[in-house]
């Protein structure tokens, strides 16, 4: 039975775009751990290969959405820019914590203006924008002057709870499924191909929800790269968190054609759960790698998500499933 320890460990690394440093560490520790010796891009990116000459790589994304300090409100609360696409309405409310430049850390929660309900008539209407909410810090702070005797200061990290737990059901429930349940696949194919040489390189990236996380670093001699990414689910998409999702288009394209078809032949052919699907609003670290002018065949795959940027949720089923289309494309190789 898969042990799911290590996507647990890498889930309660705080890890927004910008601020991914520790959680590249545990990469490359893990790694390191089970024998191989990865590195890492100029960019920080963690990369590993298993063989000499890889010519396919697989590419997870280990950042996640957060929030940065923009401003001091005279009340004493802390305005903020996003970090990637965080949903509001399901940010609202969550506890959060805030790191300095010394190290320090403070908690806090996102609220909108005027959060009480005996105070506030609009409480329920009011649009959520990221210029009508703030956070209220676990401090006695209720001015300027009180937060930057904090030490806190213009561009400290943001980091929402995860709220992580697996349940019985097979279900796991947290924040960042998308896109640390993909890194842990990476982690299982690292653990499967001990002692085996294969042309083969794993790629862990720290930029993806910004948009250019898989634009460069890779080695010179691949030409395929396969994103593992989370599956969408919704009202126009056919996947569910218990298959892998193959996605033959997203918002920025089509994905290579005759990987595609050889991924889902080969979940037919091993009855693997999947769906192809298309995703209407998304972009991956494929389609920053295209759009950067790399001469790559990409395909995407990766666990159904549900509620994504919010609450997430997927299936240890979903993940499996996804773990066994990458070892079985590989085993064409």
């Amino acid at each position: 039975m898969t042990s799911y320890k290590q996507l647990q460990e890498l889930v309660a690394i705080d890890s927004p775009s910008g601020y991914t440093k520790k959680a590249e560490d545990y990469c490359f520790d893990l790694l390191q751990n089970l024998g191989w010796k990865p590195s890492k891009t100029n960019k920080n990116a963690v990369k590993c290969s298993f063989g000499e000459k890889p010519t396919l790589a697989i590419a997870a994304h280990i950042d996640t959405l957060g929030a940065i300090v923009t401003g001091f409100n005279a009340n004493g609360t802390l305005s903020t820019s996003l970090i990637g696409s965080v949903s509001l309405n399901q940010a609202e409310g969550e506890y959060v914590t805030i790191y300095t430049l010394e190290g320090k850390s403070f908690t806090g929660t996102y609220l909108l203006n005027n959060p009480a309900k005996h105070a506030n008539k609009n409480l329920g209407t009011t649009v959520r924008s990221i210029e009508n909410m703030h956070i209220r810090l676990d401090e006695e702070v209720s001015s300027v002057d009180d937060l930057k005797n904090l030490g806190i200061r213009i561009g400290d990290i943001i980091c929402l709870d995860t709220r992580y737990q697996e349940l019985e059901s097979g279900f796991i429930k947290s924040r960042f499924m998308d896109n640390k349940a993909g890194c842990f696949v990476l982690f299982e194919l690292a653990r499967k191909l001990q002692g085996k040489n294969v042309p083969v390189e794993i790629f862990f990236s720290n930029y993806e929800e910004v948009g250019h996380g898989g634009t460069c670093g890779y080695a010179d001699t691949i030409e395929e790269l396969l994103v593992i990414d989370m599956g969408v689910i919704g009202d126009d998409c056919e996947g569910t968190e218990s298959k892998c999702s193959i996605c033959a288009k997203d918002s920025t394209g089509p994905y290579d054609y005759e990987m595609r078809k050889k991924l889902t032949l080969l979940a037919e052919q091993q009855n693997i759960p999947h769906q192809v699907d298309v995703f209407p609003y998304y972009g991956s670290d494929g389609s920053a790698a295209l759009r950067a002018g790399n001469d790559f065949r990409v395909a995407l795959i990766g666990p159904g998500v549900s509620a994504s940027h919010g609450v997430e949720r997927t299936h240890k089923k979903g993940i499996e499933a996804t773990i066994d289309l990458c070892m079985a494309y590989i085993e064409t190789m």
